[in-house]
This record gives structure tokens, C-alpha cells and sequence, in this order.
């Protein structure tokens, strides 16, 4: 049974760092997405890595997080530096396999998601 656990959330100070974490197991999949839901807004795609090397950035986050994935552990990280208080949401990892051409965004809807994570960031 395909399940995506993540972890690494909590509260910081604006400007602090924070690493989630995305543990998947039970299913193959090439492309993986971090999406976030803050209070009273819509769901939100902040970045993916399709193929453990080809990524994509929302413009809110570009140049502040890093998406990477580490094969050995089945897992996909969010590295969130320079953290601001509209950062602060509920992130949800999503997983699924993309057919040949077919891009790896947050348009793609995607089969498996994990519990959520909630990060808050203070001012």
C-alpha cells in the first residue's frame, strides 16, 4: 500500500530555516510535489522533482527552498530557508508516476498524498 509521511515541521522565527521531510514507500513514482495550504487559502504547488534531478519552483519560493531526493532513503526533501510569515501553512507531499512527456507540475493530479505537515512562521 502506497503511504508518504512527512515530518519537519514546527514553529520559527522569520528569516529560520526548516527541512521537511517526505518518506514514500510502497509504490514507484517519478515525480513528487510539495504543495501548501494556508488558513482560509487555496492549496498552493511549491515545488517538484520529476526523475530524483529535474525541479520546478513556484516564483514565491524561488531562491528560499530547495527541493531534493534522496533514493537511498526514499525520501524527498523541502529545505525552506529565509522562512517568511506568509510561509506559514500546512505542506502536503504528493507523489505519482508520469507518463513519458508528460511534465512533472503541480498541475498533475496527483494519485498519493501524505498527512500534512504544519509550519508557522512568526514575525
Amino acid at each position: 500500500q502506497a503511504q508518504l509521511v512527512e515530518s519537519g515541521g514546527g514553529s520559527v522565527q522569520t528569516g529560520g530555516s526548516l527541512r521537511l521531510s517526505c518518506a514514500a514507500s510502497g509504490y514507484t513514482y517519478n515525480c513528487v510535489a510539495w504543495f501548501r495550504q494556508a488558513p482560509g487559502k487555496e492549496r498552493e504547488g511549491v515545488a517538484t522533482i520529476y526523475d530524483s534531478s529535474r525541479t520546478y519552483y513556484a516564483d514565491s519560493v524561488k531562491g528560499r527552498f530547495t527541493i531534493s531526493q534522496d533514493n537511498t532513503k526514499n525520501t524527498v526533501y523541502l529545505q525552506m530557508n529565509s522562512l517568511k510569515p506568509e510561509d506559514t501553512a500546512v505542506f502536503y507531499c504528493a507523489a505519482d508516476w508520469v507518463p513519458f512527456g508528460v511534465s512533472c507540475t503541480p498541475l498533475w493530479g496527483y494519485t498519493y498524498w501524505g498527512q500534512g505537515t504544519r509550519v508557522t512562521v512568526s514575525s
